[in-house]
């Protein structure tokens, strides 16, 4: 029968994610809203308080983490995976990224000044993590715990790229903020990799061993091996150059093997190369792993 028959000319409608919402909310520490998505189980919380696990880049992230979690939570027999709250931070937007904005509230201080994106458009200023961490920690848990029990003992950050770098700056600036810490794609390397500055110093003051549980992660084709499809092309040589001074792999593994030697349990430090995955195809691949460690049932 064809899809245009009287049968099934029925009027489309938007899709929904059962038990989700989405709030736009301006807080102090922020010129213009955030976009707060939100998942809360629809059984009655636990004693404790609902694990939960905070997403940046909100609007790419969300969708994935939640469908990962309902899959999996539904099975925790065989999954290890239990119930839990995410909380997507992203912006008013029906795209998956806001470039402008995320590269402020998600790269470290000091920041720089760059050229804008297109043409007509705000120059791209970075820098703004702390005012970001502060907006996190400060107006927004206080928001979600005002709706959900929440247990403070199992709350996770999880960041991709830039939001991986945020993870590592919260972590290194802020490590009581969360519990677990997932840093996927980062971008160590950015802006004179500064980064590896502040691990330093915080390494400096706090030399083990540490209780922390920290999980870094890169596809295969997100250091120095280019991926079968960019071989032969004209800008192999190019993207060749790029792998060699992002190195995200290499500088996430060799981070996760410093930690690892600090850490208080063997197995709370690990590292994850993804094969087959590049910088961008890697992001659901991350999300899912991210559900099992801020859900995980037993270790």
């Amino acid at each position: 029968m064809s899809p245009t028959s009287s049968k099934a000319s029925a009027a489309s409608a938007p899709v929904t994610l059962a038990g989700c919402t989405f709030a736009d909310l301006k807080f102090e520490n922020a010129d213009q809203p955030h976009r707060i998505f939100l998942y809360r189980p629809s059984k009655d919380a636990p004693p404790e308080g609902w694990p939960i696990l905070y997403l940046t880049d909100g609007n790419a992230c969300f969708a994935t983490a939640v469908d990962a979690l309902k899959v999996q939570a539904s099975y925790p027999g065989g999954t290890n995976v239990g119930e839990g709250v995410i909380v997507a931070i992203g912006y008013p937007t029906d795209e998956p990224y806001d470039p402008l904005r995320r590269s402020w509230d998600l790269s470290p201080p000091p920041g720089r000044v760059y050229p804008p994106f297109y043409p007509d458009t705000p120059d791209v200023r970075t820098g703004g993590a702390e005012q970001f961490l502060a907006l996190i920690e400060d107006e927004l848990k206080p928001w979600i715990e005002q709706q959900i029990p929440v247990d403070r003992s199992r709350q996770t950050l999880f960041g991709h790229s830039f939001g991986g770098l945020l993870a590592l700056h919260a972590l290194f600036t802020r490590p009581t903020a969360f519990n677990r810490w997932i840093s996927a794609s980062p971008a160590i390397y950015w802006e004179g990799a500064c980064i590896l500055s502040t691990e330093s110093e915080f390494l400096s003051r706090h030399p083990g061993p540490l209780d922390i549980e920290l999980h870094l992660s890169a596809g295969q084709y997100e250091g120095e091996t280019l991926a079968p499809f960019h071989k032969g092309t004209p800008d192999e040589q190019k993207r060749q150059e790029r792998a060699k001074e992002t190195r995200t792999v290499e500088l996430a593994r060799e981070m996760a093997q410093r930690w690892a030697r600090l850490a208080s349990s063997a197995d709370s430090v690990t590292f994850e190369e993804y094969p087959g995955e590049n910088h961008m195809s890697v992001l659901p691949v991350a999300l899912n792993r991210a559900v099992q460690i801020a859900f995980r049932g037993s270790k």
